[in-house]
């Protein structure tokens, strides 16, 4: 079975990823300025809306119950969908997603034309490496999105999930166009920028007649898809081309048409801060002289239905990516989403990639958090992100061996296996105490540890620690009792 979550199975472990990253400084300043606008806008419209924590409540049960009801949410969507006029595919990973788009896009193809597509809201396809796979089979992509533009024509890979080139600066990005658009001259102001992308994307919309989509929402009692989005080259996507191919993970849907009175509140906000989003484009099936003229919509799987049935994590597929999480999240900050190896980033991509490939791949990722609880406080649908990093955390311990032979998991059930012991005892942590402050002696220097040996190394690695000091709080307290007498001190 082919999973792929954006080549996440190759990519090396998040430690050592960030460990190049952070050598970065340009990309580090990008991030942290670009998360810190976005946040600033979104703490202003969370805080003028009065309903907000009853909005994140109802978010999170619609979520929830649409979960429980999966299937038959499922089934109704199928049915509505195809009463309007749309055609539905079932695709249990990625190949099966990609051979179905693939297939759709040659058969829709005029004999002797080249096979092109538009794209748009895509953070699905680049899951499944939809982009590599067209190439691979004659068919050319073109990225609608400005953000997926930029990462599309620098060979680059996305480092957010709303913003995805948050870490490329302006010039940076003038300097892309110019070379790939062979612009001779190009303004700096963002308005250039823009105006040099919508040229060329212009002539796209325009000539090319089949457009692939992914989705914000799918409503099972209409049968309708939703996509939001700033620019409006979605609109022109969904509208324009001759056919539509949307490709839609399967906890995209939501039970009714009013649950979006719900998220589209919580998703512009959380996502880009703004009231609305400017574009909220829904489309029904098809309907003779408007839109597309063939509509067809991949449900994928992908992984979905194994997260699913883990009770303790599930929740992980309410998301709704807004990617509100990582611009809160401190490592994300420092790292960028590069780090992640996954098109799912920062706090959600450390629990939702993982899963995604059964736990076989990634499982660096639910060790990329300080567990600060961040995400959770600002998450619209209220996934409980820091209890799930640590229930991944506890099935990588309990079922994998990373290091070969007995290592690692031995070495650290042993050392559990001592702390508890020495904190059952009084007698016992006095013991282990002692025996600390005497193999600590060749590594303290002023009070303070700054390299141990072996495994111990990988926590001084990034962080000092203090020194076991010569007197124990315990101690402390028994000489001050002692010298406290009735009415002073002596």
């Amino acid at each position: 079975m082919s999973i792929r979550v954006g080549e996440a199975a190759e990519a090396p472990s998040f430690a050592v990823a960030s460990k190049e990253l952070l050598k970065n400084d340009q990309l580090r300043r990008n991030v942290r300025n670009a998360t810190g606008i976005i946040r600033g806008k979104r703490a202003n419209v969370v805080g003028e809306t009065p309903d907000w924590q009853q909005l994140r409540d109802a978010g999170h049960a619609i979520k929830e119950h649409t979960l429980r009801h999966l299937g038959d949410y499922l089934a109704r969507f199928e049915e509505n969908c195809i009463r309007a006029g749309g055609k539905v595919h079932w695709a249990r990973d990625a190949d099966e997603a990609n051979a179905i788009s693939i297939e759709l896009i040659h058969r829709y193809t005029p004999d002797g034309k080249r096979a092109e597509v538009i794209k748009v809201k895509s953070m699905t396809t680049d899951e499944i490496g939809m982009n590599k796979a067209l190439v691979t089979a004659g068919i050319t992509p073109y990225e609608t999105d400005l953000a997926d533009l930029i990462v599309q024509l620098g060979d680059d890979k996305p480092s957010h999930i709303v913003v995805p080139a948050l870490h490329r600066n302006r010039m940076e990005i003038r300097e892309l166009f110019m070379r790939t658009m062979k612009l001779d001259e190009l303004g700096t102001s963002p308005e250039d920028i823009a105006g040099a992308a919508r040229v060329y994307l212009r002539e796209k919309f325009l000539r090319v007649p089949i457009a692939i989509s992914g989705a914000n929402f799918a409503v099972a009692e209409t049968g309708s898809v939703c996509v939001v989005e700033s620019e409006g080259n979605g609109r022109m996507c969904v509208s324009l081309p001759r056919v539509l191919i949307s490709v839609v993970g399967i906890e995209k849907i939501i039970p009714t048409f009013q649950d979006l009175e719900v998220f589209l509140q919580l998703l512009s906000r959380s996502a880009t801060g703004e009231r609305m989003n400017p574009y909220n484009s829904i489309w029904t099936g098809v309907v003779p002289g408007d839109g597309p003229r063939e509509f067809h919509v991949i449900l994928l799987d992908n992984g979905r239905t194994k997260v699913l049935a883990d009770s303790a994590s599930s929740e992980t597929l309410d998301c709704i990516r807004c990617g509100a999480c990582l611009n809160a999240c401190p490592v994300y900050r420092q790292t960028g989403g590069h780090a992640y190896g996954s098109i799912y980033a920062g706090p959600i991509g450390a629990i939702l990639t993982p899963q995604l490939q059964s736990m076989e791949h990634s499982t660096s990722l639910p060790y990329a958090s300080s567990l600060c609880g961040a995400c959770y406080e600002v998450c619209p649908v209220k996934i409980n992100i820091p209890e799930i990093l640590i229930h991944l955390r506890e099935k990588i311990v309990d079922g994998q061996d990373h290091h070969g032979g007995m290592g690692t998991d031995f070495a650290e059930k042993a050392g559990m296996k001592v702390a508890a012991w020495a904190m059952s005892d009084a007698a016992n942590l006095s013991t282990v105490r002692a025996a600390g402050r005497l193999a600590q002696i060749p590594f303290a220097r002023n009070g303070v540890i700054h390299s141990l040996p072996g495994m111990l190394g990988q926590w001084t690695n990034t962080r000092d620690m203090p020194a076991i000091p010569a007197e124990s709080f315990r101690q402390w307290w028994a000489r001050r009792r002692q010298n406290v007498v009735p009415g002073g001190t002596k």
